[in-house]
């Protein structure tokens, strides 16, 4: 459960290996003697910056990850049967991102979920946020980081191809304090997994609480919703909300509630319960922070499965509840309600207002420190 851990307040010096050229090269041009690790071009924001995106193969897996907002484009995974899909909800072009949606594979911060009313009050210093979900802020502000054009470090890791993403975000930035430094590394292992790092320093307190984003149909390319996805969340206790879903400061445990997944459970078989607009799950859960897997998802129609490890002391599980089919994604399939679901690794929501909750403010001379994985395989 450490995710703000003391140190020189720096990054470490870059990996040995083989450290690769950051020059524009020709579409799906491999970087290098990196094995599975290529560049493309993904086009230009409004504002003309260049988009860069890196495809990472592994193991049975391909990840493709965008410099725009550190997106997880696409995460193509096997069925039981060998097929390979896509199993996650996303865009086909860089122009999708660059519209309205609903943080779909982002890197979200500085404080992803909820801050109460977009206000705190930090070293006797009052600061005022965007509420840009009222009456609250959510995953950053107007301009997040899911919003920005990240630096992008390509090499060869012990464990697999990696791309590290940079940004330095100002103080004052959406209304938060100090100069923050954030890095996040994605690196594709052998054993078809996913992992991503997360280092961050400050010359300001701050608070902070980073996350990804994506949304996982495991599926694929289908019309069908995840309700008949099977969770299992190593969570005994959750954090309630209220009807703006901003945690109350409560832990109460899951027995006996329609949030009780601790065993395996598909998805829609309780949803029902959970009533209120626009109804379904979007809450945080206490992991247990025992060794191994700490939240799996099973298809039983495909056989995947996908596991989340993390060193984050909770998840956001959000069954894709706001989703409206108004976003057109890959095959043109409409996200429509519970279309996708999202286990987003973090800090407890508006944690700078609970001094219950685990600390998630990074201060000076602190380095800020977390590790997220995905595994895939099937049954």
């Amino acid at each position: 459960m450490n995710a703000l851990a003391t140190g020189a307040g720096r990054f470490p010096a870059p990996l040995l290996g083989c450290l690769l050229s950051l020059a524009i090269v020709a579409p799906g041009v491999a970087l290098g003697d990196v094995k599975g690790l290529s560049k493309m071009d993904f086009g230009k924001t409004k504002d003309g910056e260049a988009v860069e995106l890196y495809t990472l193969k592994n193991g049975r897996i391909v990840v493709k990850v965008a410099t725009y907002g550190a997106t997880i484009v696409s995460i193509e995974a096997p069925d039981r049967d060998g097929k390979v899909d896509d199993v996650t909800l996303g865009f086909d072009t860089l122009e999708g991102y660059l519209g309205e949606h609903p943080y779909f594979g982002a890197t979200v911060g500085r404080v992803a979920n909820r801050i109460a009313k977009g206000k705190f009050t930090l070293d006797g210093e009052d600061y005022t946020l965007a509420v840009n979900n009222p009456p609250n802020a959510l995953h950053g502000g107007l301009k997040g980081f899911n919003r920005v054009v990240w630096k992008a470090r390509p090499f060869e890791s012990p464990e697999g191809p990696a791309v590290e993403m940079t940004y330095t975000s100002p103080d004052g930035e959406e209304g938060y304090p100090g100069n923050l430094t954030v890095a996040v590394t994605f690196t594709v292992t052998a054993d078809d997994e996913l992992k991503i790092d997360y280092k961050a320093t400050t010359d300001k307190a701050t608070p902070l609480n980073l996350s990804n984003h994506t949304y996982f149909n495991l599926g694929g390319k289908t019309d069908a919703s995840i309700l008949d996805h099977e969770l299992t969340l190593v969570a005994s206790h959750y954090t309630p909300v209220d009807d703006t879903l901003i945690p109350t400061g409560e832990i109460v445990p899951v027995g006996g509630t329609p949030l009780d997944f601790t065993k395996p459970v598909a998805i829609g078989a309780r949803i029902a319960k959970m009533t209120g607009d626009p109804g379904g799950y979007d809450h945080n859960f206490v992991l247990d922070g025992k060794p191994g897997a700490l939240a799996t998802v099973y298809d039983p129609r495909t056989g995947r499965v996908v596991e989340m490890k993390t060193t984050e002391p909770g998840v956001q599980f959000y069954s894709g509840n706001f989703l409206d089919g108004s976003n057109v994604g890959r095959g043109g399939v409409a996200y429509k309600k519970h279309h996708g679901m999202c286990l987003e690794a973090q800090h407890f929501p508006d944690s700078i207002h609970h001094p219950n909750f685990p600390n998630a403010v990074l201060r000076p001379g602190e380095t800020y420190t977390q590790t997220t994985s995905y595994r895939f395989s099937t049954r």
